[in-house]
């Protein structure tokens, strides 16, 4: 028992850790998707793909 209580808190904080950055991630894979759709939209010819790939021609 005195393992759990020793490592809980940095199992919780690990845990709170990847959850933020996987909301982070998430966050900036979107933002730059709908940048990338705004661009099309708006006429600025071939917007980047968001997954970093070149453009087909």
């Amino acid at each position: 028992m005195e393992y759990i209580a020793v490592l809980a808190p940095s199992v919780v904080v690990g845990l709170l850790f990847w959850f933020a950055m996987k909301a982070i991630f998430n966050a900036d894979k979107s933002e730059r998707q709908a940048e990338a759709r705004a661009q099309e939209e708006a006429g600025f010819g071939i917007a980047k793909p968001a997954d970093g790939s070149k453009p087909a021609k």
